[in-house]
């Protein structure tokens, strides 16, 4: 059916040039300026659409889906303060390398700087934080201009995955009217939309994307050094979506006999590839890396560790430290590794592999270097192991004994989302590696804790996993609107309310000695009640002591709807548990 008018007609050949591009999602926020483009996804079949009262929670939403699929999921909203709303989850997306298209509606260009209302100025609103931002031109039938404007949305696309991959900006100029009313002469009859697309398939656009792999010389110069090491380390940091081939990282363990330091949002501390023979996969490195050796080579892929424990060993460590990124870009922040190794960490790794392998006669023994992080590991968990019991438990509750339970019995497969501050530290320091297909996720890009609940939400509906969300108090307060989207959207989730009252994290910094300001202006405590949340959004609330956690938490993921699951420690005693406990594993483990 012809386009009713230039508005009507300019959204129909975006939406549809996205949508044969790939584009499978998009969060939409209402608003007046952006109809032509809301009414154009409302309409199409082809893509899915997520309704959102909040923008900022709209843009976490969309946050999550595209981290937990790697592809693109799209934005809408009006002009105005709903497009700076998401501009934290551009920030997040830009850091974490998540692909991400946003569409923000604008007036006229004749309106800006004119005072009109709800009119800013959205021109490269989002500045080096995207990939690409193109401010299209207002509507036409005009077939150049159709052409440049399916041209613009593939590349835009394309851009949202193009290494390293991060959001992209198109900013929509609409003039009215807006609705899809019938404008005599707005497109005249002999204007066929589908002309600009004429003969060709698919996108108007294709973009073929290389990877960027090292020549052989190269890859024999890692695989030497590696090979040459009486104490070799790989260190899995979180991992970029759509995440790391984890079985090509245990294949090159266990051809050199080097321990997996693996960050719980690598793609690599969980899965059966930790049961591969050869190939040891730590996960309790944090509290005991201090009394190790340090390595003699280290090759890095993946973000900056969640450890802070790890990175200072690695900024002490005196050796050769190779850091892959397929960007080429830095992304260690003690300026420690000696080699920026510019290509993508899979093939590289599966190349070096390749190599070593093909050395004839050689084997990875179990050397002493691995044994003693395989002793680690074990006096580790141990300790640990002690420090869950539901009879220690119930004498001394801490929070690191939640984040566990929540990822040793988290279902096999499922997706588990953790808040930034404590929950993604508990879960490095009491994530036990295990063989179950958990994708365990976190916004550790630019490490805010705006949105937890809209990004886990939106990671949950792209896929039928069950899903989990461990949220601390005040993450939770932050993001409360961000809860509207289990019905309109259709997710169920068991959300992990750690509540101890307060920022928990500040008791880690020094400030904590300082009382006041500490407790007023730090710990920050709320005296909320969040049992409310029940009937305002239809969910089930559910306080939990921390010595039945286990069996109240199994029965929810395993149960339909949403349930919180709330349960109240002490800051202060939680940390302190935690001291005792790093250097009980500390002192298991034994000096260097």
């Amino acid at each position: 059916m012809p386009a009713p008018n230039r508005n009507a007609l300019w959204g129909r050949v975006l939406v549809d040039e996205l949508v044969a591009g790939g584009l499978e999602a998009v969060c939409i926020a209402p608003g007046s300026r952006s109809t032509p483009l809301t009414v154009a996804f409302d309409a199409h079949p082809g893509i899915e659409g997520y309704s959102h009262l909040d923008e900022r929670s709209a843009a976490f939403f969309a946050l999550g889906r595209a981290r937990r699929t790697g592809e693109p999921t799209a934005l809408v909203c009006t002009s105005g303060t709903a497009a700076a709303n998401f501009h934290p989850a551009v920030i997040e997306a830009d850091r974490a390398r998540v692909p991400l298209l946003v569409l923000t509606a604008d007036r006229p260009p004749e309106l800006r700087d004119s005072g009109a209302n709800q009119t800013i100025d959205q021109v490269d609103l989002y500045g080096d934080a995207v990939r690409w931002a193109v401010d299209l031109p207002e509507p036409e039938a005009d077939e150049r201009k159709v052409r440049m404007l399916r041209t613009a949305a593939a590349r835009a696309l394309a851009a949202t995955t193009r290494v390293p991959a991060g959001p992209v900006h198109l900013n929509c100029p609409f003039r009215k009217p807006l609705e899809p009313v019938d404008v005599p002469g707005d497109v005249p009859e002999a204007f066929e939309e589908t002309l600009a697309g004429r003969g060709r398939d698919g996108p108007f656009v294709e973009t073929v994307e290389g990877t960027t792999t090292l020549p052989s010389v190269e890859i024999e110069r890692i695989a030497a050094a590696l090979e040459d090491a009486d104490r070799p380390l790989l260190v899995a940091g979180p991992a970029d979506p759509p995440g790391v081939d984890a079985d090509v990282v245990a294949a090159l363990a266990a051809a050199t006999g080097a321990p997996v330091l693996a960050d719980p949002l690598s793609d690599v501390r969980f899965g059966p590839h930790v049961e591969v023979p050869g190939a040891l996969v730590c996960g309790g490195y944090d509290a005991y890396l201090e009394a190790l050796p340090n390595p003699d080579v280290v090759v890095r892929f993946g973000a900056s560790p969640t450890s802070k424990t790890l990175t200072h060993y690695l900024r002490d460590a005196p050796c050769r430290q190779f850091l892959l990124d397929p960007a080429g870009g830095w992304r260690e922040a003690t300026f420690t590794a000696t080699d920026l190794v510019a290509a993508d960490p899979v093939s590289t790794l599966a190349a070096v592999t390749d190599v070593l392998e093909e050395d004839a006669g050689r084997e990875a023994a179990e050397t002493a270097w691995l044994e003693r992080f395989r002793e680690a590991e074990r006096r580790h968990w141990e300790v640990r192991a002690g420090a869950v019991d539901p009879e220690t438990l119930a004498a001394e509750p801490f929070e690191g004994a939640i984040l566990a339970s929540v990822l040793e019995h988290a279902p096999d497969p499922a997706t588990v989302f953790v808040s930034n501050s404590m929950p993604v530290r508990e879960a490095d320091r009491f994530g036990r590696p295990r063989g179950a297909d958990l994708t365990v996720l976190a916004n550790r890009g630019a490490s805010g804790i705006d949105g937890i609940a809209s990004t886990a939400l939106g990671a949950g509906s792209a896929t039928d996993e069950p899903l989990v969300c461990v949220t601390g108090d005040l993450a939770f307060y932050h993001d409360l609107t961000g809860l509207l989207a289990l019905e309109r959207c259709g997710v169920d989730a068991t959300i992990v309310l750690v509540d101890n009252d307060g920022g928990g994290i500040f008791h880690l910094l020094p400030i904590e000695a300082f009382d006041p300001p500490f407790t007023g202006q730090f710990k920050t405590p709320h005296g909320l009640e969040f049992d409310p949340l029940e009937e305002l959004y239809d969910l089930e609330f559910v306080r939990v002591e921390p010595t039945l956690f286990e069996d109240v938490y199994r029965e929810s993921v395993t149960s339909s709807g949403t349930q919180v699951l709330a349960l109240e420690f002490d800051a202060e005693s939680s940390h302190r548990r935690r001291e005792a406990l790093e250097q009980e594993v500390r002192d298991a483990v034994g000096g260097r």
